[in-house]
């Protein structure tokens, strides 16, 4: 089986960024957007790219790294760490998943506990202690496009072609998953005990994501 490749986002502050990423993601094949905690995103800068991509919402980083262990994939973190591997050595092996730290502050402890390994990007100027997330997501994705032998997509003129845009799925700007699936993870926390403040805004934004399609469907 062909190897994928996955972004990971939990801790974004700025939630313009995840368009930015969005579009990065589907120009470099990404199967997967996986939100962890809020499920509605800025897709400003996005271009129309989220139409073509996947996203999966989790509650917690421990529900996103079971999803991901099922589906055989390594969690890659996107820091400057302590052995982390520079990218452009493609320390891959199977499917990954990139999990980009906040703008910040970086990947917290609780997030590093997660991966599988890491890789920076190496620089070569000294005019700034890092890139913008979007930035290395996009370098990040690129080099694994490359490990990982993705096809080129095909060129239209100076441009690449786009693919003709999916039927909607879901609200605008929000990770949805099916009305199965929704009932299930509320029957799974209601038996866990964890209901709270972050359930009961999950509920309103449900309500106020459907008014929305109506009020602004194509």
């Amino acid at each position: 089986m062909a190897p994928e490749s996955f972004i990971l986002v939990h801790n974004i502050a700025k939630r313009h960024n995840i368009g930015t990423m969005a579009r990065s993601a589907t120009a470099f094949g990404v199967s997967e957007f996986i939100l962890v905690g809020r499920r509605e995103f800025n897709s400003f800068g996005s271009h129309g790219s989220t139409s073509h991509l996947r996203f999966r919402h989790f509650h917690s980083l421990s529900e996103a790294r079971d999803y991901l262990k099922e589906k055989d994939c390594d969690i890659c973190g996107v820091e400057i760490a302590d052995g982390a591997f520079p990218v452009s050595q493609h320390p891959f092996r199977k499917s990954t998943a990139f999990l980009l730290g906040n703008e910040g502050t970086g990947l917290s402890a609780k997030e590093c506990e997660i991966c599988d390994f890491f890789v920076y990007i190496p620089q070569y100027g000294c005019g700034t202690a890092s890139l913008n997330v979007t930035v290395a997501a996009s370098i990040v994705l690129h080099h694994f496009g490359i490990w990982a032998g993705f096809p080129e997509r095909i060129r239209d003129g100076n441009k690449f072609s786009v693919a003709e845009k999916p039927v909607k799925q879901g609200g605008r700007n929000w990770c949805s998953e099916s009305a199965e699936v929704v009932a299930q993870e509320r029957k799974i926390r209601k038996q866990n005990g964890c209901h709270d403040l972050f359930e009961d805004s999950v509920i309103v934004n449900d309500s106020q994501s459907n008014l929305l399609d109506v009020l602004f469907s194509d």
